[in-house]
């Protein structure tokens, strides 16, 4: 019996999510089969216990074999591709942070995701990526995904 192992497409790299009393860390694999949203770190948003620690479970993402990669954390998202709807990230600007908007298909099976999607913003310092991401419009896994690149209107905002 022959299987087939995944093969990564992209890996987008330092996003976080803002929540009210906190900052997580995020880093996704996307894969030929699915997309990995990967917990990695937590910070509170106090400026005496803020710190980036996800820099640890970042090399464990960056090193770890796909297939284990859902298991790292609880709060490990894995999305099929079939599932998956729209990628946009829309572009920094000196006073606004880069954001990745990622939305996919509720689970009929209430399964562990989040239902909608997940809303991130790029890390202070982290290159937004806009190539990585625009090259997935050409991919070809992602048929039915709408995947895009935009810019704010004004660059100021």
């Amino acid at each position: 019996m022959m299987t087939t192992a995944e093969e990564p497409i992209a890996r987008l790299t330092r996003w976080i999510r803002q929540r009210p009393n906190s900052i997580e860390f995020w880093e996704l694999v996307l894969t030929d089969e699915r997309l990995l949203c990967c917990f990695v770190g937590e910070s509170y948003r106090s400026m005496l216990l803020r710190a980036d620690t996800g820099e640890r479970d970042r090399a464990l993402v960056d090193d770890g074999a796909i297939a284990e990669l859902e298991s790292l954390d609880e709060r490990n998202v894995s999305v099929p591709l079939e599932a998956l709807e729209s990628i946009r990230l829309v572009d920094g600007t000196r006073l606004r942070r880069a954001a990745l908007e990622i939305e996919w298909a509720d689970d009929p099976g209430g399964g562990s995701r989040p239902e909608g999607g997940l809303e991130l913003y790029a890390a202070r310092g982290a290159d937004p990526q806009r190539e990585r991401v625009a090259a997935l419009a050409d991919e070809p896994a992602l048929e039915g995904v709408d995947v895009a690149v935009e810019s704010r209107r004004l660059p100021f905002l």
